[in-house]
């Protein structure tokens, strides 16, 4: 792969932040809704949905039970998921482009 593991990671983080802002405030849903509205659009994204929200549920459900959590938490929750998320899309893609080179 030419691009470096930072990029990548950078890139990925603020595509799923910009993803999961544009499903909440365009189609309407919860961002734990990960199975979708009825919409149409709802269906083809609950896939990308389940794999960006859906191990940190168990998360988003331990820091609300504060009510006074602060927002930051939550950021940086979703940050080192996704960042530990996109080094694995990227090793496997460059061992996949290595094998195949």
């Amino acid at each position: 792969m030419k691009i470096s593991k930072t990029k990548f990671v950078l890139l990925f983080v603020v595509s799923a932040a910009v993803f999961m802002i544009s499903s909440t405030l365009l189609l309407g849903q919860p961002a734990e809704s990960l199975f979708g509205t009825g919409s149409f659009a709802g269906i083809l994204l609950s896939p990308v949905k389940m794999i960006l929200m859906g191990p940190l549920l168990p998360f988003i459900h331990f820091l609300r039970q504060d009510p006074d959590t602060p927002p930051p938490f939550f950021l940086a929750g979703f940050v080192f998921y996704w960042a530990l998320l996109a080094l694995s899309i990227h090793y496997l893609i460059s061992k996949f482009k290595i094998r195949h080179a």
